[in-house]
């Protein structure tokens, strides 16, 4: 226990709680859920407890097999940590539509049975009045609540997120001028502070969904030797998903209103 309250000390907080005890909790339920009770014995608590008693023997102290399996869990957590950010910024190139050329057939597919799908705010809109005329309450509101999440004009990109992403690109294009993605790190540089920070922590937020969509991806496939991490990683999974497209909207909005301040600002005086 002292060797991770030493890595707490010594690697950042968010680090540590975003990324290495979701990877600790990864490994734990692998190995004692996945590795010792399995789908027979998957609710069984004292052999859980067994199992990890034995695995790290702390009373009257910590032998060396106890230290080696410490050692050997937190260098495979590690690793697992390390490893899901890389994984992340494939899920978030996916979530913004930038598909690799070999699943470009994939992405049109979907682009067309998005589109095909699409029915516009205003339609919607005039479907809730007629069903609202109609006394049918429930449905009216169920197509109130889908014209505000409806997109307003017809999908052009795979996902929903990419859509978002191009729509915040036009609009900053069409209000400023400005080419968002190829002046995202001169935004960076010139916007005040205040600017920079809300940029960060909206950019960071989205990361931390695109990681925690990697992670429920990695307990559904132990829920193929446990089944309860399977449960949990679909919960996770629709939570994630959720999640997700809540970040990139505030991240859009966050430079939509970025780039919106900085057109507006007047220029430094000489």
């Amino acid at each position: 226990m002292a060797l991770l309250l030493e890595l707490q000390r010594r690697i950042p907080d968010g680090w540590f709680l975003r990324r290495l005890l979701p990877a600790l909790l990864f490994v734990v339920v692998a190995v004692v859920g996945g590795g010792q009770l399995g789908h027979r014995r998957w609710d069984d608590v004292g052999l859980a407890r067994d199992r990890i008693a034995g695995a790290l023997p702390l009373d009257p102290g910590l032998t060396a097999d106890g230290a080696a399996t410490l050692v050997l869990v937190v260098l495979a957590a590690v690793t697992a940590g390390l490893a899901v950010p890389f994984a992340a910024d494939g899920v978030g190139a996916l979530s913004a539509g930038a598909w690799p050329w070999w699943l470009a057939p994939s992405a049109r597919r979907l682009t067309r049975w998005r589109a095909r799908r699409w029915t516009s705010p205003q339609e919607i809109g005039r479907d809730a009045v007629r069903a609202r005329a109609a006394g049918h309450e429930l449905r009216a509101a169920r197509l109130d609540a889908r014209r505000v999440r409806a997109a307003p004009v017809r999908p052009t990109s795979p996902t929903w997120s990419g859509d978002r992403i191009r729509a915040a690109e036009r609009s900053a294009g069409a209000e400023t001028g400005t080419d968002l993605p190829g002046e995202w790190t001169r935004l960076l540089l010139e916007v005040p502070d205040a600017s920079r920070a809300a940029l960060g922590e909206a950019r960071d937020a989205y990361q931390a969904a695109c990681e925690a969509l990697v992670w429920s991806v990695a307990f559904t496939a132990v829920g193929l030797w446990w089944w309860p991490a399977g449960l949990g990683g679909t919960v996770l999974w629709l939570v994630s998903w959720r999640a997700l497209r809540r970040a990139a909207d505030g991240l859009c909005r966050t430079a939509e209103a970025v780039v919106a301040l900085r057109g507006t600002a007047p220029p430094p005086s000489g």
